[in-house]
């Protein structure tokens, strides 16, 4: 949205200030509405959505294995109705959202490494080719885990995987928790991660890691055992 920045020039204190209606025609928007959200920044339908979201993910952290459907229910029992197609849509792009964000803090966290025969596809767990990640253990190289692909229908590496893939896969992470995978490049990034990573359902990891590992693991908002 460019309203913000319609405002901030046209502030008192900007260090060079240019008119309303200088900046609306320059960026070709129309002046009444500009207004109308200089009233109301926070529309009442945004306000609504930030609700709903809310409502959701207090279910969601309540009762992780549910899907949209029951938390929605969850939401209603709240106090915020909401459609079963609404809760799929704004818990679709809380999803999206939160995985970005881990996929930064990985980023930031760890560097870019590349590893041969990283991917390959599997086709007897169902008629479905399933992608599966053999990644080494970066305190016993020598062994391998196997982080995986959430998201359901809309897994990337599957299809990839699919079409063939024979190049080295980049990944960033520890795969004993999780990983941001990419094609060389890096291209096609991915969110990948141990189901127990996260759960706080689950014990958190104790053995096996040095604490240099142990230290990344929580940056990247991990369980780890003390």
């Amino acid at each position: 949205m460019m309203y913000p920045l319609v405002r901030e020039l046209a502030a008192s204190g900007a260090p060079v200030r240019v008119p309303v209606a200088v900046t609306c025609r320059v960026l070709g928007l129309a002046r009444q509405p500009y207004y109308r959200w200089l009233n109301s920044p926070v529309t009442d339908a945004e306000l609504a959505e930030a609700y709903r979201a809310n409502a959701l993910f207090d279910a969601h952290r309540d009762d992780p294995e549910f899907g949209h459907r029951f938390l929605a229910d969850e939401a209603r029992a709240a106090g915020e109705a909401m459609a079963e197609r609404i809760a799929y849509l704004v818990g679709a792009q809380m999803y999206g959202l939160f995985k970005l964000w881990r996929m930064h803090r990985i980023l930031k966290v760890y560097p870019w490494r590349q590893q041969p025969d990283g991917v390959h596809a599997d086709r007897r767990r169902s008629r479905w080719v399933r992608a599966v990640f053999v990644l080494p253990n970066p305190d016993q190289p020598e062994k391998t885990e196997s982080p995986e692909e959430h998201g359901g229908t809309f897994r990337i590496w599957d299809r990839v995987v699919r079409k063939g893939f024979d190049d080295e896969l980049w990944y960033a992470g520890d795969p004993r928790f999780a990983c941001v995978v990419a094609r060389p490049g890096p291209k096609t990034l991915s969110y990948v991660a141990q189901p127990t990573a996260y759960d706080q359902r689950t014990s958190p990891r104790r053995k096996g890691l040095s604490p240099e590992a142990r230290d990344r693991a929580r940056a990247i908002g991990a369980r780890v055992a003390d």
